[in-house]
């Protein structure tokens, strides 16, 4: 039998160990938004948690804006059609 050529540490031996028992990341459903969520987290896409609001969710600007457009438009048209009536 060969003897070996350099000790490896004790920190090398279990980071190469420690890859081994890696475990895959669990992803569920939202139930508001149905986007695959990591378990126990919040949804990054409509910010809850078990069914309830809990988190404020950033819009990026030019989505806001277009947003803020489109709900221009809709009063707009909204008053006209009550006019009309």
């Amino acid at each position: 039998m060969s003897t070996q050529t350099q000790k490896h540490t004790k920190s090398r031996k279990r980071v190469r160990r420690g890859l081994k028992n890696m475990k895959r990341i669990e992803l569920i459903r939202c139930s508001k938004c149905k986007k695959p969520v990591r378990k126990h987290t919040t949804c990054k896409n409509c910010g809850t948690y078990n069914g309830k609001k809990v988190q404020k969710v950033r819009v990026p600007k030019a989505l806001r804006k277009k947003k803020v457009r489109e709900e221009k438009v809709a009063r707009k048209i909204e008053k006209k059609e009550k006019k009309k009536e």
